[in-house]
C-alpha cells in the first residue's frame, strides 16, 4: 500500500499543488473550526452550498473541473496534515464533520462520482490521517447512496463512518465536540470572524444540561460580591420560553426580572446574551420551561467581571 501511496502522490504531483493557486470560490465548502474532545482539528466539509447553480456548474459540469475540485480538495487535506504535530504523543490526526442539509439530490452525479472519488482517495492513501468521519443533517437518500458504495471501502474506514439525522445532529456534534468549539450554525456557541460577543470566546468552557419534556429547568448564579454578570444561554431548536431574574439575599429588598420569560421559536437569534450590574448580594436564576414532549439540550456560560460606577 505504502508503495502504491508514494506511485499516486508522484503521478498526482503533491509536493507541487501544496502551492498551487486554485482560487477560493471552495472556502465555504471546506473549512477548519476548531478542535474535538480529543484534540484533532475539525474538519468541516458544507455540501449545502452546491445548491449554488453557479458554483455546481463552475465546479462539476464537465470532467476537467471534477477533477480540479479534487485537487482542491486534496490541497487542502495536505495543507491540514502540515500543520499536524507528529511528535511523539502529539495529534497527527483531523475530525471530518460532513454537513449534508440542502445538499444537492440523487440526480445530482457528478457531485456522487467527485464524492465516491474523494472516498476512495482518502481511503487509499490518507487511510491513518482521518480519526473519525461524522455525517450530519443526513436525508434518506443519502443511505442509499452509501450502501450502493460501501463495499469498495474497507472495514476499518466503515469503522470511522457516524451517521446523524438532522434531529440528531447537534446530539452527536457534542459527544465528540465541546459546545463552545462548534459553530453557532450546528448548535454550538463558537462564532468565528464576528465581534457580535466579545465577551466570550472559543476558550470559554460551556456548560451542557438536558432539560426533560414538560419541565422547569433553573440555572443560579450565585454572587458573593459587587460585579457584572454577563451569560450566553441556547437551548438547541428552542420552542422553550426563557427568563432571568436577580433575587437578592436581603429578605427586604424586590426581585429585579432581567430578561421578562420570553417563548422562543426556532426562527429566533439562536443565542440570547444578557448581562446584569449586581450592587447586592443575591444569585442570577435563569429559567427555561421546556412544555414539549422531547428533551431539549440547554447550553450556557458565564463570567464575572468588575463592577465599575
Amino acid at each position: 500500500m505504502l508503495k502504491n501511496t508514494i506511485f499516486w502522490r508522484k503521478e498526482f504531483g503533491i509536493d507541487a499543488l501544496v502551492d498551487d493557486d486554485l482560487g477560493e470560490h471552495l472556502e465555504k465548502v471546506v473549512f477548519m473550526h476548531g478542535f474535538d474532545r480529543d484534540g484533532h482539528p475539525v474538519c468541516y466539509n458544507v455540501y449545502g452550498e452546491f445548491q449554488n447553480k453557479e458554483l455546481y456548474q463552475k465546479t462539476f459540469s464537465d470532467e476537467e473541473k471534477r477533477m480540479k475540485f479534487l485537487r482542491w480538495r486534496i490541497q487542502f487535506l495536505e495543507r491540514s496534515i502540515r500543520k499536524l504535530d507528529f511528535t511523539p504523543g502529539g495529534v497527527n490526526t483531523i475530525f471530518q464533520v460532513n454537513d449534508l442539509k440542502n445538499s444537492p439530490g440523487p440526480g445530482k452525479w457528478e457531485l456522487r462520482q467527485a464524492t465516491k472519488q474523494a472516498l476512495q482517495l482518502l481511503q487509499d492513501n490518507y487511510p491513518e490521517f482521518v480519526a473519525k468521519q461524522v455525517f450530519i443533517n443526513v436525508p434518506w437518500w443519502y443511505l442509499a447512496f452509501y450502501m450502493m458504495i460501501s463495499p469498495f471501502l474497507t472495514q476499518r474506514t466503515k469503522s470511522k463512518f457516524v451517521f446523524a439525522s438532522p434531529a440528531k445532529s447537534a446530539k452527536t456534534l457534542f459527544k465528540y465536540i465541546s459546545p463552545e468549539q462548534v459553530p453557532i450554525q450546528y448548535g454550538g456557541l463558537s462564532v468565528d470572524y464576528c465581534d457580535c460577543n466579545p465577551d466570550f470566546g472559543i476558550a470559554d468552557p460551556v456548560t451542557e444540561i438536558t432539560v426533560k419534556p414538560s419541565t422547569k429547568q433553573t440555572v443560579e448564579i450565585l454572587v458573593s460580591e459587587q460585579c457584572v454578570i454577563v451569560w450566553e444561554v441556547r437551548v438547541v431548536g428552542w420552542e422553550v420560553a426563557y427568563g432571568a431574574e436577580f433575587i437578592p439575599d436581603a429578605e427586604d429588598e424586590y426581585t429585579v426580572v432581567v430578561q421578562k420569560a420570553t417563548k422562543m421559536a426556532p426562527t429566533d437569534d439562536p443565542v440570547m446574551c444578557n448581562s446584569f450590574k449586581i450592587k447586592e448580594l443575591g444569585k442570577i436564576v435563569i429559567t427555561i420551561d421546556n412544555p414539549t414532549s422531547k428533551k431539549k439540550k440547554l447550553l450556557y456560560r458565564f463570567k464575572v467581571k468588575p463592577y465599575s460606577n
